[in-house]
């Protein structure tokens, strides 16, 4: 591709070359005339095809930019194809009223649209929809001006040397326009849209120079195709290739100077005074005592239709701007909204953290008299003990056990910070908690049957909490059986994209008990471990549900969501595996 636009460019350069060669060499003629026509279209064409790539690469706001570029050398070329048809084909001059003259004026028109889009800077935060209508508004008042200025001695009353004196006076007002557009893009610009800005800037001074100057010598009657005077011009036109093939403007630049809000404004200051000027025009057209009557009808006529169809771009425009109002004044209620109800939450937050600091507080105080309690009852039952005091020793330890993992549901409630996740094996989870708890079960006579899918996928997740909400769960179930006997199954699978935890309670009936019976705590403690549980498992984007049966059995589910791959920069999170595969049965 480098090859490619290397040999594009010398291509143009010969042609370039071969033109003031022959300016210097050749007389006056129609071989002369034709050889600078020829190689104007063809640095045209290659001007307006360098930049077809930069349309297709691009999107949004700068393919519309490239897009626009395109036309306005297209333009520039159809002008040049007419004038070659009258000079080489037709072999006459082109005429001094010729119809084609507005193409020319109108190529800039794409040209200044394009530099409004201000492409290097990101979206504006003025209306795109309403700096559309903005830029409609300012086209169309120049056209207008070409109508009202120019055509009037072209069709209403012929007189070539007041149409070219209009002409070239209005063309040079545009082009000035052009230049000061170029101007502030290249100052409020960087880096690559700042160096295409300035030889876009180069190119059209020199343009705009040597189109000065060919008037100048037609007006003198001295200039004719191929003369020293189209040198700077043809120049002109070589510069788009070499622009169009070296640009790499294809991005807004995210360091530009951002003044958008006040860019906007402007334009729509502009388009506004543009608008309002239709009055003053109307004024002059009725003053003008030196133009025929026919003239000022026509002026006077023109500027009534043109300010009823700019008036119907205002009132949509209009219309666009309070809708964008009240959409800005929507979003700033919700914004509003939104604010405080994080102030709320900030609040919420605030109490809970000083909860959470005194809930730990209170649970590491009764951390060790608990241990102490659980110590003793352990020792208490390696004692000699009758047959009516084991189960009554066995009960106390049962129960200094659940508070023991509430006290620990506290403390996890009392964290504030997240604990680091890694992949975790379920299984090996759930028969630890079977291990941990296996001295309740087997005072309790309870027995734990286990089944263990050997292909269960790893969850994502801290080994510890979920430790804890296992062994919560097979606490609540030995409690929910309590003394009375029964069988505890737990069990894993694989549902869909999810792992499963399921521990299941079924009761066995007992004879009436003659030893004295130890009255069953509350079941708000249950309500709190589960709730806990809960929220841990909510951490882990999974959950818990509990169902309960006729016959005082129940189910415990915990889903989690699984992962078949841990994140690169975690360690796989490991639980001591104090029992590897005997099962229960």
């Amino acid at each position: 591709m480098r090859k490619l636009s290397h040999l594009w460019l010398a291509a143009v350069a010969g042609s370039l070359a071969s033109l003031i060669v022959a300016a210097l060499v050749l007389p006056r003629s129609f071989a002369l005339t034709a050889l600078s026509d020829v190689v104007q279209c063809f640095l045209l064409v290659s001007g307006a095809a360098s930049f077809v790539p930069l349309v297709l690469r691009s999107r949004g706001r700068i393919r519309l930019f490239w897009s626009l570029i395109t036309l306005g050398v297209s333009f520039w070329l159809l002008y040049q194809l007419l004038w070659t048809y009258y000079e080489v084909v037709l072999r006459r001059d082109v005429p001094d009223l010729f119809a084609g003259d507005v193409i020319l004026f109108l190529h800039l028109v794409p040209l200044m649209a394009a530099i409004g889009l201000r492409p290097h800077i990101p979206r504006d935060e003025y209306s795109d929809r309403v700096g559309h209508f903005d830029f409609a508004l300012l086209m169309m008042w120049w056209f207008y001006l070409y109508v009202l200025i120019v055509i009037p001695w072209q069709y209403v009353m012929a007189d070539a040397a007041a149409y070219n004196r209009h002409l070239n006076a209005l063309y040079v007002a545009e082009e000035i326009a052009f230049l000061l557009g170029l101007v502030a893009c290249w100052i409020t610009s960087k880096g690559h849209w700042r160096n295409l800005y300035a030889s876009l800037f180069g190119m059209s001074v020199c343009y705009a120079a040597s189109s000065t100057v060919a008037n100048w010598a037609i007006g003198r009657q001295v200039y004719y195709s191929g003369s020293l005077y189209d040198v700077p011009l043809v120049a002109a036109m070589a510069c788009l290739t070499w622009i169009g093939l070296r640009t790499k403007a294809e991005s807004p630049t995210a360091d530009a100077r951002e003044s958008s809000t006040l860019y906007g404004v402007w334009i729509a200051r502009c388009s506004m005074i543009a608008v309002f000027s239709l009055p003053l025009f109307a004024t002059w057209a009725l003053a003008d005592v030196t133009v025929p009557p026919e003239m000022r009808v026509f002026r006077l006529a023109l500027t009534l239709i043109a300010a009823f169809f700019m008036g119907v771009m205002v009132l949509v425009r209009q219309h666009l701007l309070d809708r964008e109002l009240t959409e800005l004044l929507e979003r700033s209620r919700e914004s509003f909204d939104s604010l405080k109800h994080l102030q709320a939450q900030v609040l919420q937050s605030e109490k809970l953290a000083s909860i959470g600091q005194f809930v730990g507080g209170a649970a590491h105080e009764l951390n060790n008299p608990i241990t102490a309690m659980l110590g003793y009852s352990d020792m208490l039952l390696s004692t000699q003990l009758t047959t009516e005091q084991r189960p009554l020793a066995a009960k106390i330890g049962q129960y200094v056990r659940r508070t023991k993992s509430l006290v620990a549901s506290l403390i996890s409630f009392a964290r504030q910070a997240p604990s680091p996740k890694g992949p975790i094996d379920l299984n090996t989870l759930a028969r630890t908690a079977v291990k941990l708890t296996q001295p309740q079960w087997e005072a309790l006579e309870i027995e734990v049957r286990t089944e263990f899918d050997p292909a269960l996928p790893k969850v994502l997740g801290d080994s510890n909490q979920l430790l804890q909400v296992c062994l919560q769960i097979v606490a609540n179930c030995l409690h929910v059986l309590g003394d009375g006997g029964g069988v505890v199954r737990v069990s894993t699978q694989r549902q869909g994209e999810t792992a499963v935890v399921q521990i299941a309670t079924e009761p066995m009936p007992r004879a009436p008990s003659t030893s004295p019976q130890v009255s069953s705590p509350n079941d708000a403690d249950d309500s709190f471990g589960l709730n806990a549980c809960q929220g841990i498992l909510q951490e882990h984007r999974g959950q818990i549900s509990q169902e309960r049966r006729e016959n005082g059995a129940i189910l415990l589910r915990v889903e989690l969501p699984i992962t078949e791959s841990a994140p690169a920069r975690t360690k796989e999170s490991t639980v001591p595996v104090l029992w590897q595969s005997r099962p229960y049965a």
